[in-house]
């Protein structure tokens, strides 16, 4: 029989994806704080935190599965979570207004039972197109920066802000499947016979991208994309057409 599993975010994003697996799950909302740390890269903050989540939920629980995971935006070494106010939000925004930056995910899956733990950080590198101060200003008003880290939703309004991006789709979203399907795997979860994995926007699934930074060679760097183990080809950088919808990022 397969170990409960819970998501230990209240992030509608994450739920929505982790429901796509077709599993059951659970949600319970971590109490931990989520302030970005002073010591280390994205990769290990974003890990950090994401453990941080999950240690906090199996804590309290006697069996079963605990999967975290937190989102990070970096630009030139900045990193950028969720933006305090309106005025940070769009402090970002002109930050990454015609620039490359990457997106970085940590997750973590916590064994309850015996407080042991798997991680991993999976990273995107996307484009944003220059934009004028009339279009921040209005996609502030929206609403949907806010909560989101980088202050954008590449899922939602944000994708009209998106020039192209390379790497794991689901990541950018905020939870990377097919890393969390491999950590999942490697805890013998079961899941249905048809594996899951990541799609991109078109629906086409997600191939191996051994190195997202190189689709966007102003920030290069030694990076994990998402796991795919399927996959053996290059993806090219993928376009998002703008769209409207629910913000979930």
């Amino acid at each position: 029989m397969t170990s409960p599993l819970t998501l230990a975010s209240g992030s509608p994003r994450r739920r929505a994806l982790l429901a796509e697996f077709g599993v059951p799950f659970r949600v319970v909302v971590s109490d931990a704080p989520e302030e970005l740390g002073t010591d280390g890269d994205a990769e290990t903050q974003a890990v950090m935190l994401a453990a941080r989540k999950a240690q906090a939920v199996a804590s309290g629980l006697t069996e079963g599965l605990v999967l975290g995971a937190d989102t990070i935006v970096t630009i030139d070494g900045e990193m950028l979570g969720k933006p305090r106010d309106d005025a940070d939000a769009a402090r970002m925004l002109r930050r990454l207004s015609g620039r490359d930056h990457h997106v970085v995910t940590g997750v973590a899956l916590v064994d309850a039972a015996t407080s042991v733990g798997q991680t991993t950080a999976v990273t995107s590198a996307v484009h944003m197109r220059a934009l004028t101060d009339a279009e921040i200003a209005a996609y502030i008003l929206s609403g949907e920066p806010r909560d989101k880290a980088g202050a954008y939703a590449i899922q939602g309004l944000g994708s009209s802000l998106i020039n192209h991006f390379g790497g794991c789709y689901t990541n950018i979203v905020g939870l990377p499947l097919c890393a969390v399907a491999a950590l999942l795997i490697k805890a013998e979860f079961d899941f249905p016979d048809a594996r899951p994995g990541c799609r991109l926007p078109d629906g086409t699934a997600c191939a191996n991208e051994p190195s997202p930074a190189a689709l966007l060679p102003s920030e290069r760097g030694s990076r994990e994309s998402c796991p795919s183990p399927s996959s053996t080809g290059r993806v090219p950088a993928q376009r998002v057409a703008g769209k409207g919808g629910e913000g979930l990022r």
